[in-house]
């Protein structure tokens, strides 16, 4: 009989499981309520394939109203043990419902769920996170803190207050912030736990280090257009400041603010936007009035009077910056609209903004409680779990001296595996060994690698020492700054003097200077130059801006492989050389295809003169006329352009393609043969409507203009497209060092 029941105990539960599963799907959340106050098995049912409740189901579909009722009835129908028992049910990932209100950001659910049952706050999933941790994780700032008030509340030990910042792998929340870019909360934790400033994860990272990852959240690493830097400088940017802690009341004062919200939106709009109507009725007729007074002063001869609103009034600077800054923010909006791109390209660069200026901040405050350079516990291992949790263990750890060990397994069941073979010693050195380089690197050398300028500055500030650090090849700031091709930084360290004498002469572990490593090329490249000839122009640029800041004794120093600079240069570039002569072989043979075809229809032009000629003297009757001399003018520049053009290209295509050529010979005969191409299609153009324009007579010379105008749009056209390489090529061949681009190097 007890078996029956059971079988027919479960049988019931299924079916309301699938009843509340579809109530769920289709949104019938009138019939789930009303099923949690019927049923009491309903609260613990389990109605997804994962183990999720309804409860679960509501909050990551935002019912909020639902969320509150259904957590009453749990709390008002069952008793204590049991209603603990419905609000720590965990799915498959062992994810409570406040770990989905946690990372949706919903405050109202976290409050709803927490303050029922204030336990659920240290549960973990299989990750080891908590509900704060994905808070954090998922940057809600507004749970986050709420989360927070409440732990700091129920558990106000120091060991509780950080047990629930860290998950399995190491990882913190400051971590997770900075790994997801939101500043704003990770300014937030580190006024809140502070102690997470010097936190290492289990592969040896401190959130510095994350940050220090991160090249294109600071200014450095971004490159803005003429146009963007104006509105960049335009736009201001608060700092983070830190945020209030939630008051002892904030539920009252939430309930408040609800109830203002809909007083504003049902009394205040309204009677705003009436008054807004009514002002600028007002504003009409003052505007019209002050017309009429300002010309009947111009009339009067008396002596002007100032009033204290007048322009020749003493304003404030701040007050007229800001007003400048204003008209330009509205005088761009009204251009991006008729362009086409409306106000999202202001915003684009405001969040481009906010995160140069926040970064910037987050990097002062994590180097400020930095003790890099003086702290002995990483803290690399998480604080113990709950005692009645689950324990979840990683298959390896690191003991004191960063040995691996596998967790719950003994010495001697270290050396077999499941199977009983010999356990394989590889694995486990290959993790020591990536764990060790990882420590090596200090955040800058990240930075230096990465060229974020502003965090090698400051550390080289604060900790004068860094400037030592060396990685697991023992390569300091100044190789991996040649290394990596990170031109501003290396330049910002050769203009140091005690930088230069101090480390600039330094050898990695295989003896190469920082003119081996800028000698050898890498996988990324990263000149902002088109072209595998212009590449190659790039690198010798590079290679000879790196042999000038170095000693002379370092020109022909040999490695550990008993290599020069040199002898590197060539063996790395030698495919990029072959490439380069392929692509310069094709533009000029292109490019003197179109210059012969254009020499030869301007050779038989400049031979043919328009009009009639006088029987007296041989010349043209239309000799003094503007039109002949611009057809004249033309038709001989387009020879001259074409036939230089022509000859320009044909010495590229014969020219030797040595390493020496790509560093000037080739890119200047480059230029000056694109230059007198554009110059030839140009006159030609101008040759062929000035030609036309003596056959057109009386009023079709008016209508003439707009076909010419339709006859040069390919041309020009062409051209648009043609001069973003032009300037490229240009600024790459008489700048110094060639432009790098700061698109983020695969890691």
């Amino acid at each position: 009989m007890a078996e029956r029941e059971d079988g027919r105990a479960s049988e019931e539960t299924e079916k309301e499981s699938k009843r509340l599963f579809q109530f769920c799907m289709k949104g019938e959340w009138g019939e789930v309520v009303r099923t949690y106050e019927e049923d009491k098995t309903a609260h613990t049912a389990r109605i997804t394939r994962t183990g999720d409740t309804a409860l679960h189901v509501a909050v990551t579909d935002s019912q909020y109203d639902v969320v509150r009722e259904l957590v009453e009835l749990i709390c008002s129908k069952e008793e204590e043990g049991k209603r603990k028992e419905a609000l720590r049910i965990q799915n498959q990932r062992k994810n409570t419902a406040l770990h989905f209100a946690a990372s949706m950001g919903s405050v109202q659910m976290c409050e709803y769920i927490a303050s029922a049952e204030a336990s659920l706050l240290c549960m973990r999933n299989v990750d080891g996170e908590t509900p704060l941790f994905l808070a954090a994780l998922h940057g809600r700032k507004e749970a986050f803190l709420f989360l927070h008030y409440l732990s700091n509340n129920n558990h106000p030990q120091p060991l509780n207050y950080y047990s629930n910042c860290r998950r399995t792998d190491g990882d913190t929340i400051l971590h997770s912030a900075i790994a997801g870019d939101y500043f704003d909360l990770a300014f937030q934790i580190i006024h809140l736990y502070g102690d997470l400033v010097n936190s290492v994860n289990q592969s040896g990272l401190t959130p510095l280090h994350l940050l220090a990852n991160k090249p294109s959240v600071f200014k450095s690493g971004d490159r803005l257009g003429w146009f963007e830097k104006i509105v960049y400088n335009a736009i201001i940017v608060k700092e983070l400041k830190e945020a209030p802690s939630y008051p002892e009341n904030y539920e009252t004062r939430r309930e408040l603010l609800r109830v203002a919200k809909k007083f504003a939106l049902v009394v205040i709009e309204p009677l705003a936007q009436f008054l807004r109507r009514k002002l600028a009725h007002n504003d009409q007729i003052g505007t019209e009035r002050d017309l009429e007074a300002s010309k009947k002063t111009a009339t009067n001869n008396g002596a002007e009077t100032k009033s204290p609103g007048s322009e020749t009034s003493s304003w404030p600077h701040p007050v007229k910056y800001q007003s400048c800054v204003g008209l330009f923010k509205f005088v761009f909006v009204i251009m991006s609209v008729i362009l086409g791109t409306g106000s999202s390209k202001i915003k684009k660069i405001r969040g481009k903004k906010e995160k140069h200026v926040w970064s910037a901040q987050i990097m002062d405050e994590l180097l400020n409680g930095a003790s890099m350079y003086e702290y002995d516990d990483e803290g690399s291992i998480p604080v113990k779990i709950l005692e009645n949790e689950d324990q979840r263990k990683d298959p390896y750890s690191f003991d004191e001296e960063g040995n691996v060990t596998l967790a719950g397994i003994t010495e001697e069941q270290q050396h077999l595996t499941t199977k009983g073979e010999p356990k394989q010693q590889k694995n486990v050195e290959e993790k020591v060994n990536i764990k060790e380089k990882k420590m090596c690197e200090t955040p800058i050398l990240i930075a230096a690698k990465n060229g974020v300028t502003e965090m090698v500055v400051k550390i080289m500030d604060l900790f004068p020492v860094a400037v030592n650090d060396m990685d697991f090849n023992k390569k300091n700031i100044v190789l991996l700054a040649a290394e990596n091709r990170q031109i501003h930084l290396y330049e910002l360290l050769v203009k140091k003097k005690n930088v230069k004498e101090s480390i600039f002469g330094k050898v990695d572990s295989e003896g190469n200077s920082a003119l081996h490593l800028a000698a050898k090329l890498g996988e990324y490249k990263p000149w902002l130059i088109p072209g595998e000839a212009l590449q190659m122009h790039g690198e010798i640029k590079w290679y000879l801006f790196v042999k000038e800041s170095m000693q002379p004794h370092f020109f022909s120093r040999y490695n550990n492989k008993n290599k020069t600079p040199r002898d590197i240069f060539s063996e790395t570039h030698r495919d990029l050389l072959e490439s380069g002569e392929q692509w310069l072989k094709k533009t000029s043979e292109s490019c003197s295809l179109v210059a012969a075809l254009i020499a030869t229809v301007a050779f038989s032009t400049s031979t043919i003169v328009p009009g009639e000629f006088k029987d007296e003297t041989g010349s043209s009757t239309l000799e003094y006329r503007p039109e002949f001399k611009a057809f004249a003018i033309s038709s001989l520049n387009a020879l001259c352009c074409s036939v230089t053009s022509l000859v320009i290209f044909l010495s590229i295509l014969t020219s030797r393609y040595q390493e020496r050529d790509f560093g000037r010979s080739l890119p200047r005969k480059l230029i000056v043969g694109l230059t007198s191409l554009f110059m030839s299609i140009t006159s030609m153009m101008v040759c062929f409507c000035a030609g036309h324009f003596f056959i057109l007579k009386g009023k079709l010379k008016s209508a003439a203009f707009p076909v010419y105008a339709v006859t040069c749009l390919p041309v020009t056209l062409f051209g648009l497209a043609q001069f973003p390489l032009y300037i490229d090529l240009i600024l790459a061949t008489f700048k110094k060092v060639p432009q790098r681009g700061y698109k983020t190097s695969p890691q």
